[in-house]
């Protein structure tokens, strides 16, 4: 196997682990929506309507994710004793360890819009 292929030198059962590590990563932050709403959430609690809006989703998509990001310990959901019952969603703490991988995506993909565009 071409060592190059790997992120860090290894074996090549090191390099499979590797990418399995990086596909389990992509299958929870992955897709059009689940950074998007992470990062709408980092401004606190939202109401699922609310969210649906600020995020421009519907709201059979926004459930979806939502209980995606859920299992994945990133979003906790509480469901307030209103009339009707409505439900609110935040960022639990584990969220916090996505911080560095927003951040390392927003500035590659600054630099990315620059070099295709050439304008920031």
């Amino acid at each position: 196997m071409n060592k190059d292929r790997c992120l860090l030198p290894a074996t090549d059962d090191e390099c499979r682990k590797a990418w399995l590590t990086l596909h389990d990563t992509l299958d929870i932050v992955g897709g059009k929506w689940k950074l998007v709403l992470i990062s709408i959430l980092r401004g606190g609690k939202m109401k699922f309507r609310e969210l649906a809006k600020e995020a421009g989703i519907s709201p059979r998509i926004l459930s979806k994710e939502l209980k995606e990001l859920e299992a994945n310990g990133l979003v906790s959901r509480t469901v307030l004793d209103t009339r009707p019952i409505s439900v609110e969603y935040e960022l639990t703490a584990y969220s916090v360890s996505l911080n560095e991988v927003i951040s390392t995506m927003y500035e590659w993909g600054q630099m990315h819009r620059q070099k295709i565009t050439g304008k920031a």
